[in-house]
């Protein structure tokens, strides 16, 4: 299904080329509360620590389409990983055209990228939820008969026992030993 941008997007679209029409890039982060923290959405900006991981001035950042947040901290590796690698990925398909056409600066794109540069409509680098894998098994007459609940009681009192348990043992070594 094509949908046909209205006048005032297509108007612009040609005002802020080659820049991708979506905005900035932004961070995958998660939702913040009990019922929300298993989805992972869009963020406001990436953390300084995401962008110096991904050898990324700060303050060029903003410049080549990164938004930034200098106050969102970093709270476990697997999303910092995650946000560092998606900056990563953007680097190296960014292409940076000049200030100045005949001024070429490092950092810059070659001719040849800047020639066959197309601006992007729509999202770029979406954020999309992997899927779960499920497997399906057979059930086995081990699995029936195992009974869930009553382990679990088990394994917590062999748990609360324990300190117990190694008292009495230590002092029935000790009795040995007389």
């Amino acid at each position: 299904m094509s949908v046909i941008p209205s006048p005032a997007r297509q108007k612009k679209a040609v005002k802020i080329f080659p820049r991708p029409t979506s905005g900035p890039l932004r961070p995958i982060v998660h939702g913040q509360t009990l019922k929300y923290n298993m989805k992972v959405r869009a963020g406001r900006g990436f953390s300084l620590e995401e962008l110096k991981a991904a050898g990324i001035p700060k303050k060029l950042a903003p410049t080549i389409g990164i938004a930034v947040d200098h106050r969102r901290k970093n709270r476990s590796l697997e999303s910092l990983q995650a946000n560092v690698q998606r900056l990563k990925t953007y680097k190296a398909k960014l292409v940076v055209f000049p200030r100045r056409t005949r001024k070429f600066k490092a950092g810059d794109s070659s001719v040849e990228e800047l020639a066959t540069a197309t601006q992007v409509q729509g999202l770029y680098m979406p954020i999309v939820r992997e899927k779960p894998t499920v497997e399906l098994v057979k059930v086995t007459d081990e699995m029936k008969s195992f009974k869930a609940y009553g382990k679990l009681r088990v394994e917590r009192m062999n748990q609360r026992h324990v300190g117990a348990r190694m008292k009495k043992a230590a002092e029935a070594e000790k009795e040995e030993k007389k």
